[in-house]
């Protein structure tokens, strides 16, 4: 989550009981698979979608990779041989991967092993108070804080599509928030996960980030550090660890996303299509459980209530547990030349972000938006919009990759 002071502002009173209700009515719980054919999109992609290199371990610590991919790799100057054994590590500024094209995220199996996981730090950006200047009173007043409640445990029971979005960036091992979505071209058998932008690419000044995994229901039961002193990938990703072969994020993000939210905050959104490490079943059918996305963008004075879920890793939490919020969203303008972006009072931390929203529409819980930014004294949270440009993203990834 990017964060940032902000102006002050007023605070506003929240309704409890539109809050409760939508507590109650979320369904986020593993189910039987299946689903119906949503209607496909009428609408040109706007998202960059990066193909990965199809990669396989051959035994001998090299990364097998299809003839044309490894000579696209060459002309960025990237050794395919080396990639595995370390030279992912090798962030090379004037090589950064960054146009849509260029993604590539070969699979190192056991890369991500518990501890590694576990140290993983907070994608922790931010929105400058210049952002947030020239919101021309479009912007409704700041919420009250909401306390994040904790989900239950075994989360696969209660909130089963969310799951840890891990990555390398030069930084170091970074971690977000991601949900499971429904495709609607390849119906029960989904392997797209929905997150934020920052927590796949850099923006205008960088590139893609590496080795993006995602773990759904990460850290099940809910254990303490100590308790998982020890523990097994099994134990920490009991549904698996599935990486991203394609990936695809707003050009607006590519283009003007930054560590201060940039032009780009308000498109700060990416959809990724994963395979796991082992086996050949899709993700949806392995969690038993998937999310449609609402691409209506409703206004904010239309939705009674939202919730936010994901994985807070800055303090005072640590990444281990799940957390949600439900809140009566509100309108934040970052500038009049972009969309209005949706705001809850929500005291999670950085390591939410890309964590979706969800709202109940005629009885069923569908993702509205994701966690993209907040201030520093963590007391809201903001999402994107998901509109036209998203749904020809998503439907984009979802015709052209969904099924490979």
């Amino acid at each position: 989550m990017r964060s940032a002071p902000m102006p002050a502002a007023p605070r506003r009173r929240r309704t409890v009981l539109a809050a409760a209700g939508l507590v109650a009515a979320l369904a986020l719980t593993a189910t039987a698979c299946g689903g119906s054919e949503k209607d496909q999109a009428d609408a040109k992609p706007d998202g960059g979608a990066s193909r990965a290199a199809d990669a396989g371990d051959t035994g001998d610590g090299g990364v097998q990779v299809p003839a044309d991919l490894a000579d696209r790799l060459q002309e960025h100057g990237i050794d395919v041989d080396r990639w595995k054994d370390g030279g992912w590590k090798d962030w090379d500024k004037d090589k950064w991967l960054s146009e849509a094209k260029d993604f590539v995220n070969p699979v190192i199996e056991g890369l991500w092993k518990p501890d590694r996981m576990r140290s993983a730090k907070e994608a922790d950006k931010t929105v400058t108070t210049k952002d947030t200047a020239a919101d021309q009173g479009v912007s409704d007043p700041e919420p009250e804080p909401v306390e994040a409640v904790a989900e239950k445990t075994p989360y696969h029971d209660n909130a089963a599509p969310v799951g840890k979005v891990f990555f390398d960036s030069p930084e170091g091992s970074m971690v977000c928030s991601g949900t499971v979505i429904k495709d609607a071209n390849h119906p029960g058998k989904s392997n797209l996960v929905w997150t934020a932008g920052h927590c796949v690419h850099a923006g205008g000044s960088g590139g893609w980030y590496r080795n993006i995994a995602f773990v759904p229901s990460y850290n099940d039961l809910g254990k303490s550090e100590t308790e998982l002193a020890g523990a097994t990938t099994t134990e920490m990703a009991p549904y698996g660890t599935w990486w991203a072969d394609w990936a695809s994020t707003s050009n607006q993000w590519i283009q003007g996303g930054s560590e201060e939210g940039g032009d780009g905050a308000a498109h700060d959104y990416s959809v990724l299509r994963v395979k796991p490490e082992q086996g050949d079943k899709s993700l949806e059918e392995t969690v038993g459980a998937a999310l449609e996305v609402d691409f209506s963008a409703p206004s904010a004075t239309e939705v009674s209530s939202m919730g936010a879920w994901g994985y807070p890793a800055a303090p005072p939490y640590n990444g281990l547990k799940m957390f949600k919020c439900v809140d009566r969203p509100g309108r934040l303008s970052l500038s009049p030349s972009l969309p209005t972006m949706y705001r809850i009072g929500c005291t999670m931390t950085g390591g939410s972000s890309g964590g979706g929203w969800f709202r109940v529409v005629d009885g069923e819980t569908k993702l509205v938006s994701n966690t993209s930014i907040g201030p520093l004294d963590n007391t809201w949270l903001a999402g994107p919009q998901l509109g036209r440009e998203a749904e020809a993203m998503y439907q984009n990834m979802s015709r052209t990759y969904g099924g490979q």
